[in-house]
């Protein structure tokens, strides 16, 4: 099953996985993990904000290196890196917000426009935001410049909508959940743009994950389950390993490259 992705569209190159439900299933628990990971790290364990941002920041360079000197998609390696650019874009909203005092409207204007120029500069540089063009290290670099802002970008969003306007976490989660249906329906039923479509979808995404992992984790007092960052990033990183490990076997995300 392919979401997002119509058959003519898919032309699956050698770095990226093709769009199926089990992209954005993994998609979406990597951006609760992103959500959990980075709180758990932070006041579970005692690193800070400082402290988590820097020892993840050295970790995603490890890993990033790695990808970017593989010459195919190797599934657990480019989950990896999807989990760590998704800790480190919460965390530097986090940063922005707690240790600069940045409101959250600012930084998710800012975010906003960082990411429009991002794919401003890619598709002047490339002539296509498809990731199913990413057979070079200059559009697999425009790539993650542009997942990364797409994570901040979402972090924001989500705490905008859920702490400030007061929404919380659950309806947050809903209401970005109906925009992404909205995004589906717009992509199936009215034939819109396939990048556009990508891009907007995995932007809303990242909200969702964080609304979802936020409701599961906080405590009920504060609007959640109280299932604590520890049981509900295991809970998803569990999951998340599974799937990356069938996807290994099987290679169901797995296209031949096509001329």
């Amino acid at each position: 099953m392919r979401i997002l992705a119509r058959d003519d569209a898919i032309q699956m190159l050698n770095k990226v996985p093709e769009v199926t439900l089990y992209f954005w299933i993994i998609k979406i628990m990597a951006t609760t993990v992103g959500e959990t990971g980075a709180d758990f790290l932070n006041f579970d364990l005692n690193f800070g904000l400082t402290g988590t941002s820097v020892f993840m920041a050295g970790l995603l360079v490890v890993f990033l290196f790695m990808q970017l000197r593989s010459r195919k998609y190797v599934p657990w390696l480019y989950w990896v890196n999807v989990v760590l650019i998704s800790i480190l874009g919460t965390l530097i909203t986090d940063n922005l917000v707690d240790n600069f005092g940045v409101a959250l409207e600012m930084t998710t204007a800012g975010f906003g426009l960082a990411l429009l120029v991002t794919f401003a500069l890619w598709y002047a540089s490339e002539r296509t935001l498809s990731i199913h063009s990413i057979f070079t290290t200059r559009r697999e670099l425009f790539y993650w410049v542009a997942i990364l802002f797409t994570f901040a970008l979402g972090t924001a969003a989500g705490d905008l909508v859920a702490e400030s306007m007061k929404l919380g976490y659950a309806n947050s989660a809903l209401m970005f959940g109906t925009m992404i249906v909205a995004v589906t329906i717009a992509y199936y039923g009215f034939k819109a743009n396939a990048v556009l479509a990508f891009w907007i979808a995995y932007i809303l995404t990242r909200p969702l994950g964080a609304s979802c992992g936020d409701w599961l984790s906080q405590p009920i007092a504060n609007g959640g389950l109280g299932l604590g960052t520890v049981t509900t990033s295991l809970i998803f990183l569990l999951t998340i390993l599974g799937l990356v490990v069938f996807l290994s076997v099987t290679r169901k995300d797995v296209t031949p490259r096509t001329a």
